[in-house]
């Protein structure tokens, strides 16, 4: 096994835009010639568009785009520009009088981080479209989807840090597997291979770590008004043939990777979902993809958390270590 760029998974392409004053912004994944495409979504409160297409149920076969946004249930409007974008390109299915390309999104809410009243729009999802095929700039950190992410708000946005947009992907043989993670928790984000906390919920004066876990548990009482402006959202993406129904269990199986990495994870106001789409021909176990793409989630949660900068007041994993 040996490590890739995720960028290196063709003929996928990601573009990603931004409005670092507002604190918000849009990661956009687009397969011209349709990708196939599964999802399970594990948390209380998703912010999504087109999630029923991923059903194996559903007779469409593959989409020719994902978005990862901000702006909660107000950023479903960028999945609008992408397909505006798409139908000039002429790509989509040919209904006769147009080409109708297939989007599907997933929103984290950051409405608290900068300007409530700026969200992911038509037009910025017309440009990250436009990024995406003209002049692909994935990055991991504070970009896109990842620019108003934070983590550890049990306590409220006083408490908590900020994190990021982060990707992994490795190559074992012919199969290629990585993932693109948002990671806008409720809950603290550990380092799956030492246990350790990396960041989460702040100590009252903001200088160390606690556990959101253990804060919970001081109580069992109903809390009527949980803060619930959270959500991971992930896409894994492979080299392989799967078809819709396999993509939807590895998708599941993914989630491995959040509960690994994320504590508490898949609660009642986050709402954690994970797409996992297949662009190529690689014929491979699927159980040995949904192994590995539990571990690329897991390993991108951490660049997510690693890459982030401290900004809007919330300090960073990196910014916290030297205080």
């Amino acid at each position: 096994m040996q490590e890739i760029a995720v960028t290196e998974i063709k003929p996928l392409r990601i573009g990603q835009t931004e409005n670092t004053a507002a604190g918000t912004g849009c990661t956009v994944f687009l397969c011209p010639e349709g990708m196939r495409a599964g999802l399970d979504v594990r948390g209380g409160g998703p912010a999504s568009r087109e999630s029923q297409l991923l059903n194996p149920l559903m007779s469409a076969e593959v989409v020719h785009g994902i978005v990862l946004a901000g702006g909660s249930a107000y950023g479903l409007d960028a999945a609008g520009g992408v397909m505006q974008y798409l139908e000039e390109q002429g790509i989509g299915f040919d209904v006769g009088v147009t080409k109708v390309p297939l989007v599907a999104q997933a929103d984290i809410f950051d409405l608290t981080v900068g300007d409530s009243a700026v969200r992911p729009d038509k037009e910025m999802g017309y440009r990250a479209a436009r990024q995406a095929l003209t002049a692909p700039n994935y990055q991991d950190g504070n970009y896109g989807a990842g620019c108003g992410a934070t983590v550890g708000k049990i306590c409220g946005m006083e408490y908590c840090m900020k994190s990021g947009i982060g990707s992994y992907a490795v190559q074992i043989g012919a199969l290629q597997v990585g993932a693109v993670v948002v990671v806008n928790a409720l809950g603290d984000v550990f380092d799956w291979k030492t246990g350790h906390q990396i960041a989460g919920l702040l100590t009252e004066d903001k200088t160390a770590l606690r556990s959101t876990s253990a804060h919970m548990q001081q109580s069992v009482e109903v809390v009527e008004n949980k803060f619930t402006g959270n959500t991971t959202v992930a896409v894994v993406i492979t080299n392989t043939a799967f078809d819709k129904a396999k993509l939807c269990k590895i998708a599941g199986m993914a989630h491995d990777g959040y509960a690994r990495s994320i504590q508490p994870v898949h609660t009642s106001v986050d709402g954690d979902s994970i797409y996992a789409v297949s662009v190529g021909s690689v014929q491979a176990d699927q159980d040995v993809v949904g192994l590995v793409a539990a571990e690329v989630i897991s390993t991108a949660i951490l660049r997510a958390i690693e890459h982030a900068e401290s900004a809007y007041g919330y300090p960073s994993a990196s910014a916290l270590q030297n205080i």
